[in-house]
C-alpha cells in the first residue's frame, strides 16, 4: 500500500503522533518512554511558549489506515535570522525500517520548508540543544537517560541512504566517581581558594530554594551558551516551562552555584540522578504509581547525568569549574552514585571534553546532526 503524509491537527491525531515510538520501540531493551503529561503540553503550541518563534508541522505517515510514522518540521525564524541561515529542522523522527516511509516525511519536511523559502533541512534538531537532538551512530547497547534520542541502528542507515550527510558530531562521556580527585583539581581548589575568596558557593536542601534560582541560572545559561549550535534563548516563560519539567525529579544536592561579591550567579551545574528504570516501569505515566517508581529508581541509580553546567565568560579560566566539580563530586559520592553521563557534548568543544578526559571520562555515546540541501526541489520529490 502507497503511503499517506497527513499532519496532525485533532488531539486523536496527536496522540498517535505522541504514543507511535512505543510501538516501534517495543521490546527495543534501551528505549525510555517519556513523561506523557508532558510530551502533551510539549507538542502543544498554547501550552508550549517554544512554538511562539517558529513555523512547524506535525506529520503522520500512514499505509492502509495505520500509523507507521511521524515527523515534526520546524523553521526557527529567530535563529535562522541571528546566524544567517535558512534552515528547516527535522526532529521526533520515528518510523519503522521502511525506507518508503523514511523518504516519505522527510521529503514532505523538505518540500514545505522549501516553499518557506528554506534551503537546507538539518536534524534530528528541535527548537533548541536543549531538546533531544542527534542520531545515535554509536552506544546502542547502551541504555538511554532521559532528555536524549534512542534509535535503531537502521535510523542512521535510513538518514544517509536519503542523501543526507554530515553537520557534526555529539559525544557523551562515562565519567567515573573518583574516591580521590586528580592532583591537578587539587592544585587548582588551592589556588582558588586563596585567589577567589570573594566567590562563594550555594548548595541546596530543598526545591523551594532551587526555584529562587531557576531565573538567574537560566540567564546565565542564555549569556554563555551563544555560540552553541541549535541553542535559542530561553525566553522567561520558557525558563518557567524548563524548569517545571525537570525540578520534580532533581535532587537538591545535585545543583551547584557560584557567585561573585555582588551575590550574582556566574557559575552554575545542574544534574540529576538516572530515572530510566523508573520510566520503563511506569510506562511513562506518573500517576497512579508512576511518580513513585520513577523517585525511588532515581535514589536506587548509581548513575549520575548532568544537565548544563555554565561560567559567565567573564569568570571563565579562574578554575570555578573546577570547583563546582568537586563539590557536585562529593555530593554524588554520599549519594552512592559510581558513575557521571555528560549528556551530549560538541566535538569540537575541546575544553569542556579536556575537562570530562581530565577526571577519566570516556567516549562511550555519538550522536550526530545531519543536513541535507533543498535548493533542487526536483531533486526531492
Amino acid at each position: 500500500m502507497s503511503v499517506e503524509i497527513k499532519p496532525a491537527k485533532t488531539r486523536k491525531d496527536l496522540g498517535h503522533f505522541i504514543k507511535l515510538p512505543a510501538k516501534i520501540h517495543k521490546g527495543h531493551q534501551n528505549w525510555v518512554p517519556p513523561v506523557y503529561m508532558d510530551e502533551w503540553e510539549y507538542f502543544d503550541p498554547s501550552r508550549n511558549p517554544s512554538f511562539a518563534h517558529c513555523d512547524h508541522i506535525l506529520l503522520l505517515a500512514c499505509r492502509n489506515s495505520e500509523v507507521v510514522g511521524r515527523c515534526m518540521g520546524l523553521i526557527h525564524h529567530k535563529y535562522n535570522e541571528d546566524h544567517n541561515e535558512k534552515c528547516v529542522r527535522f526532529s521526533f523522527l520515528e518510523t519503522y525500517n521502511d525506507a518508503e516511509v523514511f523518504n516519505a516525511l522527510i521529503d514532505h519536511v523538505a518540500l514545505w520548508g522549501h516553499g518557506l523559502g528554506m534551503d537546507t533541512l538539518v536534524g534530528p534538531l528541535a527548537f533548541s540543544d536543549k531538546d533531544p537532538q542527534g542520531l545515535m551512530i554509536e552506544g546502542f547497547d547502551e541504555p538511554v537517560p532521559i532528555a536524549t534520542n534512542c534509535n535503531y541502528p537502521f535510523m542512521v542507515k535510513l538518514t544517509e541512504n536519503a542523501g543526507f550527510s554530515k553537520l557534526f558530531d555529539l559525544v557523551v562521556y562515562k565519567i567515573p566517581i573518583p574516591d580521590k580527585f586528580p592532583p591537578v583539581y587539587e592544585r587548582v581548589a588551592e589556588r582558588f581558594r586563596v585567589n577567589h575568596k570573594s566567590i562563594s558557593f550555594v548548595e541546596f536542601k530543598s526545591r523551594w530554594q532551587l526555584r529562587m534560582y531557576i531565573k538567574p541560572v537560566l540567564t546565565l545559561v542564555n549569556n554563555t551558551f551563544t555560540d552553541v549550535y541549535g541553542f535559542s534563548p530561553f525566553s522567561e516563560k520558557e525558563m518557567i516551562d524548563f524548569a517545571n519539567r525537570y525540578i520534580i525529579f532533581i535532587n537538591p544536592r545535585f545543583v551547584k552555584v557560584a557567585l561573585n561579591e555582588h551575590k550574582e550567579v556566574v557559575g552554575a551545574v545542574v544534574a540529576m540522578s538516572d530515572i530510566s528504570k523508573g520510566l520503563k516501569l511506569s510506562g511513562g505515566h506518573l500517576f497512579p504509581l508512576g511518580l513513585i517508581y520513577i523517585l525511588v529508581s532515581g535514589i536506587l541509580s548509581r548513575q549520575l547525568n548532568l544537565l548544563l553546567g555554565a561560567i559567565d565568560p567573564r569568570y571563565q579560566g579562574r578554575g570555578i569549574d573546577v570547583m563546582m566539580g568537586i563539590k557536585l563530586i562529593e555530593s554524588a559520592r554520599k549519594a552512592g552514585k559510581t558513575f557521571m553521563d555528560s549528556h551530549l557534548e560538541l566535538e569540537y568543544n575541546t575544553k569542556v571534553r579536556a575537562e570530562m578526559e581530565l577526571i577519566g571520562g570516556v567516549v562511550y555515546k555519538k550522536y550526530r546532526i545531519y543536513q541535507k540541501r533543498i535548493s533542487n526541489v526536483a531533486t526531492i520529490i
